[in-house]
């Protein structure tokens, strides 16, 4: 069996000895480890396939080897599966003995690489098309699911502990204030110095503060809190129900005869739909306070000046339209990043993708249902 040199001058060996009742011997010797130049095991399975032994005998005297000696191995354990020989690996050493036997063992997971080979233009766009359908069938059936559980915790019936609830409104509220106060501050700051811009060629500056009174709390507070909340909790969501996915922790809970929705969903959901409303508040409160920084210490504008423009300019109805906008908000962020997380795969990098795609769900839901609203509200004249 011809071999390829290498700059290191290593290499490793592969004797095929034929034994008594059609079986084979694969000695290897030689350096089995990085580096070295070893026999390509395509030419190695073309061999045995034309010698068709009815057994295989491994055999391995070799000076130094790492991890490619037994994924060789491996392939041709493989191999003699599936054309049915019998396979002896007892003249191995203990170590690569039993990394092919943990090899074989754990099955390989088929969803943890992704495949190199590209597709026509049809063929995308018809996977596309499937994968949206299924989506929409999950969605449906998570927002069924969802409903269920919610009228078990309605009536008392849900399964599920309190002090996950209490950690879930924790994180949810406390845990995203220092990210909210940032972020509307700064948009505060942004909308104040836009606006003033455009108003002082009319020396109107006053009415700097009901520009950023107004937009804040009808649209910038509650739609920035939406994506902050999505990109920190929504994918969160995502990521622990995720990897309980694949550490089999959701099917131990169906086991047990406990609903996942109800343990671990409905708790996510309540707590996000408890607090976005209070952050949307909050975030409301600092980007007022952004403009007033920016009204107060460039514009000249007063304190007094930009309480009593704020007065005019905002009603409870407005605080209403952004408190409703933050409730629907809350219960999209929630949904995108839970389906996610229990339709997630079983390996690492569905653990990513299904992050990731929460976010993108989550703002796409957000973007379009704050797109209604204000056509509803427009057309309510409110």
């Amino acid at each position: 069996m011809s071999i390829e040199s290498t700059n290191s001058g290593l290499k490793g060996e592969l004797r095929l000895e034929a034994l008594p009742n059609s079986a084979l011997a694969l000695k290897f010797s030689g350096h089995w480890a990085s580096g070295a130049a070893i026999p390509p095991l395509a030419e190695t399975l073309a061999e045995l396939s034309k010698r068709n032994p009815r057994r295989l005998v491994l055999e391995a005297g070799v000076s130094a080897w790492d991890s490619r000696l037994p994924s060789y191995l491996y392939r041709i354990d493989e191999y003699a599966r599936q054309n049915g020989i019998e396979l002896d690996t007892s003249a191995l050493p203990d170590g690569v003995q039993a990394l092919l036997k943990l090899a074989c063992t754990v099955p390989e997971r088929i969803d943890a690489h992704r495949t190199d080979q590209r597709l026509s233009f049809l063929a995308r766009f018809g996977q596309r098309v499937l994968s949206l359908s299924r989506d929409g069938v999950d969605l449906a059936r998570f927002i069924g699911e969802t409903m269920l559980a919610g009228l078990a915790f309605a009536t008392g019936k849900a399964r599920y502990r309190a002090v996950d609830l209490l950690i879930c409104i924790q994180e949810a509220g406390a845990g995203a204030l220092p990210i909210v106060t940032l972020i509307a501050l700064l948009v505060g700051l942004i909308l104040a110095f836009v606006g003033a811009v455009q108003l002082a060629m009319f020396g109107a500056q006053i009415y700097i503060a009901d520009l950023v009174a107004l937009g804040t709390v009808r649209e910038m507070g509650t739609l920035m809190t939406a994506v902050i909340m999505s990109g920190r909790t929504g994918a969160a969501y995502a990521a622990q129900l995720g990897m309980m996915r694949v550490n089999n922790e959701i099917d131990a809970l169906r086991t047990m005869g406990i609903s996942p929705m109800e343990f671990l969903v409905m708790p996510r959901m309540l707590a996000l739909t408890l607090m976005m409303p209070m952050l949307c508040l909050y975030a409301d409160l600092m980007g007022i306070l952004g403009g007033a920084a920016v009204s107060l210490t460039i514009f000249d504008i007063s304190p007094i000046q930009y309480y009593n423009q704020i007065q005019k300019a905002v009603h409870l109805t407005d605080f209403a339209i952004g408190l409703f906008k933050g409730l629907v908000f809350a219960v999209l962020i929630a949904t995108a990043g839970c389906m996610r997380g229990m339709r997630c795969g079983t390996s690492a990098s569905a653990v990513g993708d299904a992050t990731t795609q929460a976010v993108v769900d989550s703002i796409v839901y957000i973007v379009i249902a704050d797109s209604i609203i204000t056509l509803i509200c427009n057309q309510l004249d409110i």
